[in-house]
C-alpha cells in the first residue's frame, strides 16, 4: 500500500513537473526587470517618430496640437491590434516627451471609434477633426505582418490638403513578444 502511494506519488510529480515544462517550454526564464526597461519595442517607436520630426521642412510649433491616429493592419485598413494600438501609444508619447502638444482622441465623442480597435480616423473626417482641434499635422500608419517580420509605415500628413509631411518604414522582429501582441499564437 506505502508502495502504490509512492508511485503514485511520483508519477504525479513527473507529470506535473512535465506539464509545466510543456507550458514554459524548454529553458524558458522570466523576463527580468533589467531586460523590461530595456525593451526595443519602445526604443524602435521612439526613433519613428523622432526620424518624422526630422524630416519636417518647416519644423512644427510645439503649442499647436497633432493627433496621432490609431496605426492599422495594412491589409484591412478597419482593423488594428494591440501592436497598432501600442504603437501608436508609443509614438504619441515620445511627440509628447520632446514638447508637443497631442490632442488625445480617445477623449472625443464623435469620432469614430471601434471598440477593440482605436481610433480610426477614416480620411473623410481628418479634415473636419484637424480644424476642430487646429491640428497641424495627423499622424497615421499601417503594419503588415510577415513571416519573420512586422513592417511598418508612419506618416505625418497635413490635414488642409493631405500632404505628407515626413515619412518612416521599420521592421518589427516577429518574436514571441511582437506574435502576442498581432494576436498571433
Amino acid at each position: 500500500m506505502l508502495l502504490d502511494f509512492l508511485r503514485f506519488s511520483l508519477m504525479a510529480f513527473i507529470l506535473s513537473t512535465l506539464s509545466a515544462c510543456a507550458l514554459l517550454g524548454e529553458g524558458y526564464e522570466e523576463p527580468t526587470w533589467d531586460e523590461a526597461a530595456q525593451a526595443q519595442l519602445i526604443q524602435t517607436n521612439y526613433r519613428a517618430a523622432d526620424a518624422l520630426l526630422a524630416q519636417v521642412q518647416n519644423g512644427l510649433l510645439t503649442t499647436q496640437p497633432l493627433i496621432m491616429a490609431t496605426v492599422v493592419n495594412i491589409d484591412k485598413l478597419d482593423k488594428s491590434s494591440t501592436l497598432g494600438r501600442l504603437i501608436s501609444e508609443q509614438v504619441s508619447g515620445r511627440l509628447t516627451q520632446l514638447n508637443y502638444a497631442m490632442s488625445e482622441v480617445k477623449l472625443r465623442n464623435n469620432l469614430y471609434l471601434k471598440q477593440d480597435q482605436g481610433d480610426l480616423l477614416l480620411t473623410r473626417e481628418v479634415k473636419e477633426l484637424a480644424a476642430t482641434q487646429n491640428a497641424q499635422a495627423v499622424i497615421v500608419g499601417t503594419y503588415a505582418v510577415g513571416q519573420s517580420f512586422v513592417f511598418v509605415n508612419l506618416k505625418m500628413i497635413q490635414p488642409a490638403n493631405n500632404i505628407v509631411m515626413s515619412s518612416v518604414d521599420y521592421a518589427l522582429p516577429l518574436d514571441a513578444n511582437i506574435r502576442t501582441l498581432v494576436g498571433k499564437k
